[in-house]
């Protein structure tokens, strides 16, 4: 199911939007992780995640160096760094679930696939437009999956 839908404008960036999602999700149901990519690997969005109580997997950025401050969140991903630099980036993404993360872009394509430009030309009306194709896939999923098997 989707839980949480933010659309922005070009000149919002995604990680600027993290907390508004997570606020969407009722205080008293427990997160108990969030996958994002690395544009999300930034102080302002590990201490959103730590505020939930959640475990924040997102890659380092390419050129990430330690941070020097001593909040958890910041220690927690310097000892990531060291970690990933020790053992790889592919056995990180294997070691904490990562590929999980492939299936919100599977639903993103999902949406996509329900039309790929959106019709409305006031952001109001995208807005409500993105919210019914997010209805439609949510409905969808509550139906069912079909079970598909091979006949010879």
């Amino acid at each position: 199911q989707i839980r949480a839908v933010q659309l922005t404008t070009n000149n919002v960036s995604d990680s600027q939007v993290l907390g508004d999602l997570l606020n969407q999700i009722p205080l008293d149901e427990q997160i108990d992780s969030v996958y994002t990519d690395g544009a999300y690997d930034t102080k302002q969005c590990r201490q959103v995640i730590a505020d939930r109580q959640a475990y924040a997997v997102i890659p380092l950025r390419k050129n990430a160096k330690p941070w020097k401050d001593t909040k958890t969140h910041s220690l927690q991903r310097n000892e990531l760094l060291r970690t990933v630099k020790h053992l790889g980036r592919a056995i990180w993404k294997k070691w904490c679930g990562y590929h999980r993360r492939s299936l919100v872009e599977t639903k993103m394509h999902c949406i996509k696939l329900l039309g790929d430009k959106l019709r409305s030309r006031n952001f109001d009306s995208q807005v409500n437009e993105i919210h019914v194709r997010v209805a439609v896939l949510n409905k969808f999923n509550e139906l069912g999956r079909p079970h598909t098997r091979v006949v010879t």
